[in-house]
């Protein structure tokens, strides 16, 4: 491309030791916490849409502050959670700086830096035309997602910069199914995209006043209700539209919702009660074995197969896990939930 300033910071990287402690400490938390998504070497897209951290270009792009705001604050509203304690995750800061550590251990090519100094200002009148057609297909309408990632959060938008969004059209993420435009947009076109993009951006909100309590109560919905009719369909997933059925018609279940505490008062499952993935041990107690459970998340059966395994592995034998996921529940217009009660 003609007339783009782009500067290459040569300092060293990817020097750190993978057997630094604070690296050791950081997979270890990635890999409980984050792998069932982003893979369990940041390969990405094991679970929908969970982006490719290890990727160079990503690691050359991302600003230390834009990947712990990330894993801090998550993108509400999408399977990514904010996993920071502060908004009801298990990460406090030090394990926070582990993973980050970690993410950084993946970095082996030098950070590269857009300058700001490029031509013409960009708006987004020009760029809608341009996202229309190189764009829309994967990041959807007005930027908010599927099948990839969707570029309109507002916590994505807070936390990228414009140097940022310009080196990912450019320089796109080779070996993912992001393509590099550097050779086929004019510096112009690359500029009205970001302006575009910007334009998407609002305030971001603090998460929930309150969390879900850990105290369960009766969490067997329709307690004199018959068996429900997928009990006896084989496999491992359920339908949103069978437990929708079962819900309709009292069947005796539970449903536990696998997702991080954080995301429960948002909109949660009719019923549902908030047992995240990473800590089902820890409600055994109080979780019936004489009840048909399902169990669910958002991206979409990640967590909540971990959390299906959980109960399997200690002796619970009547388990399904709800194949799509919440997001794709509530997109059929089926009920939800809002607060921190079932």
């Amino acid at each position: 491309m003609k007339g783009l300033a782009i500067a290459v910071l040569l300092a060293a990287c990817g020097s750190a030791s993978p057997e630094d402690p604070q690296i050791v400490a950081g997979r270890d938390a990635y890999l409980r916490y984050c792998a069932l998504c982003h893979g369990d070497v940041g390969q990405g897209y094991v679970a929908d849409a969970a982006n490719a951290l290890s990727n160079s270009y990503f690691q050359a792009a991302a600003s230390d502050d834009f990947l712990r705001a990330s894993i801090i604050r998550g993108r509400p509203g999408t399977p990514m959670s904010p996993w920071g304690m502060a908004l009801g995750g298990p990460l406090g800061d030090a394990q926070v700086e582990q993973i980050l550590a970690f993410l950084r251990s993946f970095q082996t090519n030098p950070p590269f830096a857009l300058a700001d100094v490029h031509p013409g200002t960009g708006k987004a009148t020009r760029g809608q035309p341009v996202y229309n057609v190189e764009c829309l297909n994967c990041h959807g309408q007005d930027g908010g997602g599927k099948p990839f990632m969707g570029i309109a959060n507002p916590e994505f938008l807070a936390g990228a910069s414009d140097a940022y969004l310009r080196a990912a059209i450019l320089f796109g993420r080779p070996g993912t199914p992001m393509p590099a435009y550097a050779n086929t947009l004019t510096n112009q076109a690359v500029d009205d995209l970001v302006a575009l993009i910007r334009s998407w951006q609002k305030s971001t909100v603090e998460g929930p006043s309150q969390l879900p309590g850990q105290d369960l109560g009766q969490i067997v919905q329709h307690l004199d209700g018959p068996a429900p009719a997928f009990a006896t369909q084989a496999g491992r997933y359920v339908a949103a539209a069978d437990l929708k059925a079962a819900l309709d018609a009292g069947a005796r279940l539970a449903i536990l919702d696998a997702r991080p505490p954080a995301d429960y008062p948002g909109f949660h499952l009719p019923g549902a009660v908030s047992t995240p993935f990473y800590g089902v041990e820890n409600y055994l107690t109080q979780i019936p074995k004489d009840a048909w459970i399902v169990t669910y998340c958002a991206c979409p059966h990640a967590e909540s197969g971990q959390a299906a395994d959980a109960l399997l592995a200690h002796g619970y034998t009547t388990v399904k896990v709800l194949d799509e996921g919440i997001l794709f529940w509530k997109a059929q217009g089926y009920p939800v939930h809002t607060g921190v009660t079932p």
